[in-house]
């Protein structure tokens, strides 16, 4: 069984052709600048060389039959023809309280997703399009949707509510979502193989650290709180966003730099975060460069950084009452080892002791704690495409 995996973005589109019997990928890509002058397709199919297909793509169904055109092409494809698709899995980032788990995309799905919108305008109407593009140009195959949100809709009510007027929640859905939710499960289920127990027994923390981060409390398999809430600006500090503050801080700005609260919103998820307090980059690795050529707001915005996550950690742990392992993933928390390090000093009374050694490796699926160390800690390269794949298979098997 072959399952395509969708990723629609405003004006981009990325896709994994995977074989979910030997969960090998067959074949990726990018289709960059959608309705813009210039649009082109990356093609990389397994053993061969990239492909760059220049060609106009005036909306996502003309990027879908790119997509399948190349997939099929007799010099650069991977399969013979479009039947040997079984299914197509969509991301789809918000699915608010509708969707706890992954479904089967029919008419009511796809509006219980436009209802949506309003949580996620930039990204919901992309990935609606992209539903909308394989079902024309895929007649009669599948579509699943796969959301960010779902993992999460186990959390409590105590970790998910907001202490503002109860009306608030019941009329608009003002509430804490989540988001990550896909990579977060993938990583704790990795865990749990690698530590050779069942997951109902385990307590993880598990930290996506990347430009956009965050962190999961996963007790007994189930998200029981993460730190992105209402929106992804919510958390920790991130590449771009700030993370949490005090709320009044926006009706403050808006009044002394006379700004409209679309811009201060703006500033929040665009123009904070490390990139604010650095004034250097929101990219981790010219953040580090900088702090040690002696860049002084660089280092601070380092280690607001680490000092965010580890105050997440330390307060899941309790959360949960005990732990058993924390995973990093993403980006930085799978190829940073200062990051790691520096998230981890000081929680040595939980227990946690991490080998020096061990702890440079870079995005490897490794255990690098100490033999005696009593709490895990374990470095898992995310595959969000993937567990997108066995969703679906396992929703048209």
């Amino acid at each position: 069984m072959k399952i395509l995996v969708i990723n629609a973005g405003s004006s981009s589109l990325k896709y994994q052709l995977i074989d979910i019997e030997t969960e090998e990928v067959l074949a990726k890509g990018l289709c960059e600048r959608i309705g813009i002058d210039g649009s082109r397709l990356k093609h990389s199919p397994e053993g061969k060389d990239e492909v760059i297909i220049e060609k106009p793509m005036k909306d996502h169904s003309d990027a879908i039959k790119l997509v399948l055109e190349a997939l099929t092409d007799k010099e650069y494809g991977v399969i013979a023809d479009m039947s040997e698709i079984s299914a197509v899995g969509h991301r789809v980032v918000h699915g608010g309280e509708a969707f706890s788990k992954s479904v089967v995309i029919d008419d009511a799905v796809k509006k219980a997703i436009e209802e949506c919108i309003p949580l996620a305008p930039l990204h919901n109407p992309p990935n609606i399009i992209g539903v909308e593009a394989c079902e024309k140009s895929m007649p009669g195959v599948p579509q699943v949707a796969v959301f960010d949100t779902a993992f999460h809709q186990t959390m409590p009510p105590k970790a998910f509510m907001y202490a503002l007027p109860y009306e608030l929640y019941q009329n608009d859905k003002i509430r804490r979502y989540g988001f990550h939710g896909t990579s977060h499960k993938y990583v704790s289920s990795q865990a749990a193989e690698m530590l050779g127990k069942p997951i109902e027994e385990l307590k993880i923390i598990t930290c996506h650290l990347g430009n956009g981060s965050s962190i999961t409390a996963v007790d007994g398999g189930k998200s029981v709180d993460t730190s992105m809430g209402f929106t992804p600006l919510a958390g920790v500090v991130m590449g771009t966003r700030s993370g949490d503050i005090d709320p009044a801080i926006v009706k403050f700005i808006a009044d002394s730099e006379h700004m409209s609260l679309e811009k201060v919103d703006n500033l929040l998820n665009k123009e904070s975060g490390v990139l604010g307090v650095s004034g250097v980059s929101s990219d981790f690795r010219d953040l580090q460069a900088a702090a040690e050529s002696g860049n002084e707001r660089a280092a601070l915005a380092l280690e607001m950084f680490m000092y965010s996550v580890k105050k997440c950690i330390g307060e899941y742990a309790v959360a949960m009452g005990g732990l058993d392992a924390i995973v990093f993933t993403a980006g930085v928390g799978e190829n940073s080892g200062d990051v790691r390090r520096g998230v981890l000093e000081g929680t040595e009374f939980l227990g946690i002791k991490i080998d020096p050694e061990k702890n440079k490796l870079r995005g490897q699926k490794v255990e690098i704690s100490t033999p005696d160390s009593k709490v895990k800690v374990l470095i898992i390269p995310t595959n969000e495409e993937l567990m997108i794949a066995r969703e679906t298979a396992a929703l048209v098997k």
